[in-house]
């Protein structure tokens, strides 16, 4: 390994804007289950497959409809 190294013509890292938050969160059983199974049927990681759910109900603004019944 080097002892010095040059950064003089590093660029930022695009994708600084993208990087993930760590959180707990409680989530139902059901929903679990749901995702897990979905995600082993695509071939991708539940929480990944939570993670673009949630993504692109924030990137169209999605709303629950939320009954008190």
């Amino acid at each position: 390994m080097k002892e010095e190294y040059d950064f003089s013509n590093a660029k930022k890292n695009p994708y600084v804007k993208k990087l993930k938050q760590q959180i707990t969160i409680n989530l139902d059983t059901d929903a679990i289950v749901y995702f897990k199974a979905l995600a082993e049927k695509l071939g991708i990681p539940y929480q990944t497959l939570i993670n673009l759910y949630l993504s692109d109900c924030a990137r169209n603004k999605k709303e629950p409809k939320i009954s008190w019944n």
